[in-house]
């Protein structure tokens, strides 16, 4: 591998006008692409298999025309001080607000309050409820004008009015903190690298990466059905990842030219060399990112893949475009060591190399390696004991911020009806195959009002056929509680016992309902996904270090730092712990498929550092340093960049933490926490110390499995071999 990568460089740093003009190219036909499509919205939301999804699908079937998928908008009203609702005046408001409200073309039915009994017991609250024919991703702008302008004049008469539902759901947006990270980024890489030349380069190409991709999901986004928060991660993740590997990729690039090569020999070697690493790296992003389809849920999917097609990009530009730009850049990238005149002169090439903070790190820690391994352990595992205190949930109108009128509208509701009311559950009973649907539909209903935490139950309403009927049940309690889940869990357990004597059955729906079954299928995923993931990446990361214990250690070592990264989501989303800080304005249970995904991606991210840290280290190695030197070798040579490759990911995935969407908060905050503890304490302390112990251990492999694996060459020795460079001291590990 090494040795075709380092012709692609080289070809790539020679015919550098074709290689810009390919990715220009490719540029414009995806932002062309993405100009003439239309606008992203919130993706369809289906979980095939669960009891919730297939109640929805019936109710398509025995319902038919009801536009069971479209939107809907609860428009609550409230009382001036010392009025109410049933006041002439007001009643005369509300009444003239619902007919402006039928007037869409769009809509599809709007309830009365005062013919549907939708007055609070007090009378100060009401509200109408409007459902539409299309889903709040189909809606047009202007149904959505309508819905707030109707809502406006009632304002004007003297009410409050808030709207909830998804009839209004906007794209997320996040911010000035998303440019704050970019521009904390482009402050490391001058530091890094002591050049505005060589600093503007990967950013330049992860800009461009991330322009085709998201352009690209733009462009497909009506025809893929993929939702507004696709785009977001995949700009998250293909902005850390594509500044990273342009960063390794250049930074070898530099050591090459302090070494006395031609540019585009140290080009071709940079590639043959990090390069190698980089196409390592992105595999085991994109393994992580492509295995979430295992879980089966199809937002979830697309949002892996998406994400892992711009990470495939980011590869294929830091391959081809960063060595082209080398070659326009010529010699305004000068040899590590040197500086630009901007940055002061560097100092004598003869003059002896100190050992820099990376090696006296190294060295430090070679010393003591019990004592750093036991205090990274130990302050990792505190920082994961609020992860036994997980409680999973996905957001809704209540986690909102107190500014937006959805999650005013969810408290007006929770007020004047009770919390559950924010959340209430579909009973579809399926009396198709019983002898007396009646009678059927009338022993669920009794069952249920039987149960606790029931505040209230509607009569069966059944279909035409008769065969099918819908009752809506109220809990007591918030939508997310504990207490809501076990009230789903018993309503179908007392299914269980109608079908036994009626023949009817019992499914329960609803968002509430939808919710508990996305956070049971992730649960249930999470184990086969790790399985999954992890053995792959092990497999992958044996073949790359030519060892069993490395690849073993640095899945352990993931576990820690994803272990001690969710206690940390849990601290400060659910508990509350500098939730103004970070902007949260409601804690609540953690998104349901934060576990999994924070696996997914961290495992991914986590693998990249050790790729680029410890492949130097095994090239010193092989090499014939002895084990303890090769990790002091390794962090003199890879320390300084992985540390800045980590803080600009953490500067961009904390730019995200400013976004509007509560799902993508906290997924901002949990990798930034998660590349944080993985980086700066599994990977720059207790991989060092782990290896300081094993000594030679380390790099054992079994001899018939080193002679099964294909040699992917990864620290370049046919390189070396070819050159003549190499002297021969290589030594073979075998045993």
């Amino acid at each position: 591998m090494a040795t075709f990568l380092y012709k692609l460089g080289r070809l790539s740093f020679r015919r550098r006008h074709v290689i810009a003009l390919i990715w220009v190219a490719l540029l414009t036909l995806a932002g062309v692409g993405a100009a003439g499509a239309p606008a992203a919205g919130n993706s369809s939301f289906s979980i095939p298999g669960t009891e919730a999804q297939k109640a929805f699908d019936l109710l398509e079937q025995r319902f038919p025309g009801t536009s069971a998928d479209g939107a809907t908008a609860r428009v609550v009203f409230k009382a001036p001080s010392g009025e109410k609702m049933t006041d002439p005046g007001n009643k005369a408001t509300v009444r003239e607000t619902v007919k402006e409200l039928s007037d869409g073309s769009e809509v599809a039915r709007v309830t009365d309050p005062y013919q549907a009994k939708a007055v609070s017991k007090d009378g100060t609250i009401a509200y109408a409820q409007v459902s539409y024919k299309v889903s709040g991703m189909e809606l047009d702008d202007a149904s959505k004008d309508a819905l707030e302008d109707s809502a406006q004049d009632a304002r004007e008469a003297g009410l409050t009015v808030e709207i909830g539902g998804d009839a209004l759901q906007a794209v997320p947006h996040t911010g000035s903190s998303e440019i704050i990270g970019i521009a904390v980024a482009a402050v490391v890489l001058v530091i890094t690298f002591g050049s505005l030349v060589a600093a503007g380069l990967p950013l330049l190409t992860a800009l461009i990466g991330v322009g085709i991709g998201v352009s690209g999901i733009t462009a497909l986004a009506s025809a893929l059905d993929l939702g507004s928060t696709t785009s977001t991660l995949a700009m998250m993740i293909g902005l850390a990842v594509g500044i990273d590997y342009a960063l390794f990729i250049v930074s070898r690039y530099r050591a090459e030219l302090a070494e006395g090569r031609e540019r585009e020999e140290a080009a071709g070697r940079a590639v043959g060399t990090a390069g190698s690493a980089v196409v390592f790296a992105g595999l085991t992003v994109v393994i992580a990112l492509v295995g979430l389809s295992v879980v089966n849920i199809p937002m979830l999917t697309k949002m892996g893949v998406a994400a892992a097609a711009t990470v495939a990009i980011a590869v294929l530009i830091a391959l081809t475009m960063i060595p082209a730009l080398l070659g326009y850049a010529g010699r305004k990238v000068r040899p590590a060591g040197e500086k630009s005149r901007l940055f002061g002169r560097a100092r004598a090439q003869d003059a002896p190399a100190k050992p820099n903070l990376g090696s006296r790190w190294a060295s430090f820690v070679v010393r003591r390696p019990v004592a750093v391994l036991l205090l990274g352990v130990v302050g990792l595992g505190a920082a994961a004991v609020p992860a036994a205190s997980l409680e999973l949930g996905l957001p809704d109108d209540g986690s909102q911020p107190t500014s937006t009128t959805q999650r005013r509208a969810y408290d007006l509701l929770s007020e004047g009806f009770g919390p559950g009311f924010n959340g209430p559950l579909m009973v579809v009973v399926d009396a198709k195959g019983s002898d007396d649907p009646k009678a059927a539909f009338t022993a669920v209903g009794d069952e249920i009002k039987g149960l606790k935490d029931v505040v209230t139950v509607t009569p069966p309403a059944p279909n035409k056929a008769g065969d099918t009927a819908t009752i809506t049940v109220v809990p007591a309690s918030k939508p997310s509680s504990v207490t809501t889940e076990d009230l789903v869990h018993g309503i179908r357990d007392a299914g269980t016992e109608v079908r036994a004597d009626t023949g009817a059955n019992v499914l329960v729906t609803g968002s509430t309902a939808m919710n508990i079954d996305v956070s049971q299928k992730l649960n249930d995923a999470l184990v086969p996904y790790l399985v999954l993931v992890v053995g792959l990446a092990f497999l992958l990361l044996i073949v790359v270090f030519r060892s069993i214990l490395v690849p073993l250690k640095a899945a352990l070592g993931f576990l820690l730092s994803v272990m001690a990264a969710l206690g940390a989501v849990v601290a400060v989303f659910q508990w509350g712990w500098l939730s103004g800080l970070m902007g949260v304005e409601q804690t609540g249970p953690v998104m349901s498929m934060m576990p999994i995904f924070m696996v997914g991606v961290v495992f991914g991210l986590a693998m990249d550092y050790e790729v680029f840290l410890v492949t130097r280290m095994r090239e010193a190695y092989v090499h014939g340093e002895k084990p303890a030197q090769a990790v002091v070798t390794g962090f003199r040579h890879g320390a300084r960049v992985v540390s800045a490759a980590a803080v600009i990911m953490i500067a961009v995935f904390a730019g995200f933490i400013g976004s509007s969407e509560s799902m993508v908060k906290m997924i901002g905050f949990g990798l930034a926490i998660a590349v944080f503890f993985d980086a700066f304490v599994v990977r720059m302390a207790i991989v060092p110390a782990v290896l300081a112990l094993l000594g030679r251990k380390a790099w054992w492999l079994p001899g018939w499995l080193d002679r099964a694996l294909p040699n992917v060459d990864v620290e370049g020795e046919g390189l070396r071999a070819a050159s003549g460079d190499d002297d021969g001291d290589r030594q073979l590990v075998r045993v």
